[in-house]
């Protein structure tokens, strides 16, 4: 847990609106790689990193209260704080945790889950009630949550009208 420990933090999420976000195929294309000397990179031409971040932060924008929990290969192999520090200062004041923490749960286990099990493993972990995720990677999302998924396909992310639309609805029933 980052933004603070123990069951205060959990009493706190059960009802704070979250946004569990990945970052490749969501808020850049899918082709992202880590390089040691090199760091994080996109591999795909005409195409940057973050590219999309800016259309998050409008969809979020009419709802202060909407939380970010990290749910990116980017945490487990690069760090949460790294990860966080990435994002442009807007969406990074609103990341208050990330799925994957090695005090909660093993590397291994981890490894081993969907990504829809990670995110199920940590809404219930949390008792979260009011949570949505954003995400491309649908394999092995569990049937019983995939009404809060929005899908984005890997090379559009959130720049489809579809996924903005799809994040838009659940934010107004969140």
């Amino acid at each position: 847990m980052r933004a603070d420990e123990g069951e205060m933090m959990n009493s706190r999420l059960e009802d704070t609106p979250l946004c569990i976000l990945d970052l490749d195929g969501v808020v850049h294309h899918h082709e992202v790689y880590y390089q040691p000397g090199r760091g994080v990179y996109m591999r795909e031409p005409n195409h940057e990193l973050f590219e999309w971040v800016c259309i998050l932060s409008d969809l979020l924008a009419p709802y202060p209260d909407v939380r970010i929990v990290l749910s990116t290969s980017w945490v487990r192999s690069r760090g949460y704080e790294f990860t966080k520090t990435a994002l442009p200062l807007a969406l990074r004041a609103r990341v208050i945790d990330a799925t994957f923490d090695n005090r909660e749960v093993q590397k291994l286990e981890f490894d081993f889950m969907s990504r829809g099990q990670q995110v199920l493993s940590y809404v219930e972990r949390r008792k979260l009630k009011r949570w949505f995720a954003i995400d491309d990677d649908v394999v092995g999302w569990p049937a019983r949550c995939i009404d809060r998924l929005v899908q984005t396909e890997g090379h559009l992310g959130l720049s489809a009208p579809r996924a903005q639309d799809a994040v838009r609805k659940i934010l107004e029933t969140l």
